[in-house]
């Protein structure tokens, strides 16, 4: 048994969630305590109600999540938001939340673990917001084809894709996991060739041909896999605690 503050503390040095800024719905941090204790923990990508009934069929006392409980705003605590708050409640479950902290962390970060996995080199960060840079960019040693096929391989299904760069060349690349498919115009800017992402609006394929930018949407949710489970797989070395990923696709 691991205390949940330890955790706690731990996760918020870590991640920087004190000093990292984020939209105002995300609510990094602990977003729902227990009873202190923790034996098993749960890592998924959403907060939802399935998956916090997976959690606790799991019998974890933690679940930490990409994606919290409170996206929506100031909300009434009725019908689901009511369900998910009194069944983990009823479990002893406590909700850990961390968005961009864990999209931009250099090692356990979505983007890190998907550019490790693209074989990406000369890596550096890029694409300044709130006074951070929330991608990373280099370049990799192969064609676009390879470069589609390290990326489905990577994340485990199907990408959607604009070949709109007229060389075979990716060139210059940029990766920010997530819905940031909007930020096409941003990215010619700044000098990216191939832009790989989650996903974004139907106009930006249109707007990446235009600009001769490949555009690479690989799924917001399985783009965003990659963080939640280092970061598990990191917290079972540190406190020799059962961890276990709750998969629970969107498909989008």
């Amino acid at each position: 048994m691991i205390a949940l503050d330890e955790i706690i503390g731990f996760l918020d040095e870590e991640l920087s969630i004190a000093s990292v800024p984020d939209y105002p719905g995300a609510w990094n941090g602990l977003q729902l305590e227990n009873n202190g204790e923790v034996r098993k923990i749960a890592t998924a990508v959403d907060a939802s109600l399935p998956v916090i009934e997976k959690a606790i069929a799991a019998q974890a006392e933690l679940l930490i999540v990409h994606h919290g409980m409170f996206w929506q705003g100031v909300q009434q605590i009725v019908n689901s938001q009511y369900k998910k708050l009194k069944v983990a409640m009823d479990a002893n479950l406590a909700i850990y939340s961390a968005h961009i902290p864990l999209d931009v962390h250099p090692v356990l970060g979505n983007n890190a673990c998907l550019v490790r996995e693209i074989e990406l080199e000369g890596v550096r960060s890029y694409h300044s917001w709130k006074g951070i840079e929330l991608g990373l960019a280099g370049t990799v040693n192969c064609d676009y084809d390879e470069l589609l096929r390290r990326i489905k391989q990577a994340v485990g299904s199907d990408i959607h894709h604009c070949p709109g760069k007229v060389s075979h060349d990716p060139g210059k690349i940029g990766v920010i996991t997530g819905g940031a498919g909007s930020e096409i115009q941003a990215m010619h800017a700044q000098g990216i060739e191939t832009f790989i992402t989650g996903e974004g609006p139907h106009w930006s394929y249109s707007l990446a041909e235009e600009l001769g930018v490949n555009l690479i949407y690989a799924g917001h949710y399985a783009s965003e896999t990659f963080g939640v489970r280092e970061l598990g797989g990191f917290l079972h070395k540190k406190y020799q605690i059962e961890v276990e990923f709750i998969d629970h696709p969107t498909g989008l």
